[in-house]
């Protein structure tokens, strides 16, 4: 992984400082969106967020993923300092077409999981190895967390960052992403407080 170029993004929440790196193998384009002095020894208010165009640009109601960012931004620019690393593993790494694709088996009855692994993938392909060059270029050694994935967590712990907080991440659910959301709880583990968001008997990101 490779730092390629900054520049300012101004958003309606405040100016962030948007940092692209680029993935050696795949030559995929990742991103850190900062506010702030992240090389401070204060831990950092971190989101590892994983690209969702059909909900992070299309505005898709039947997952998470868009509240979730919008959220991550709101609550780094009233602190003042933290990031998001956006990283471009869409469909929790399977790509774009094979979201669609399990889109497509979900409408007829599948669940995210389901789905993924009728496609011949783990329900989660994702890696998180690939942020180690993004925090390393700003020496964040200790994390605050925002995820509802204890995954996220102890991949992080796995490298050798301290997470220090684990912060709940939740957005309140919708007709369409109620069943999604129960699975996330109830098959990936997600952590979703029972009755607190609607979801029948859940035990999210």
């Amino acid at each position: 992984m490779n730092y390629v170029t900054s520049s300012r993004l101004p958003t309606e929440w405040g100016e962030f400082n948007l940092h692209v790196f680029i993935e050696k193998q795949t030559q995929k384009e990742h991103l850190v969106i900062a506010m702030g002095d992240l090389t401070t020894p204060e831990p950092v208010l971190l989101r590892l967020h994983s690209e969702c165009l059909t909900g992070d640009a299309l505005f898709s109601l039947r997952c998470d993923c868009g509240p979730q960012l919008k959220k991550a931004l709101q609550r780094i620019a009233a602190e003042g300092r933290g990031a998001v690393l956006y990283l471009r593993q869409e469909g929790r790494g399977i790509g774009l077409i094979n979201k669609i694709r399990a889109y497509h088996l979900q409408d007829e009855g599948a669940d995210t999981v389901e789905a993924n692994n009728q496609l011949g993938f783990d329900a989660d392909e994702r890696d998180y190895e690939l942020v180690r060059p993004m925090l390393d270029f700003f020496t964040i050694d200790s994390i605050r967390l925002m995820t509802n994935n204890p995954r996220k967590v102890k991949a992080l712990e796995n490298m050798g960052y301290n997470v220090v907080e684990r912060i709940e991440h939740r957005i309140q659910p919708n007709p369409y992403n109620q069943y999604y959301l129960h699975t996330k709880a109830l098959k990936l583990g997600h952590l979703l407080q029972n009755g607190t968001d609607g979801l029948p008997d859940s035990t999210d990101d």
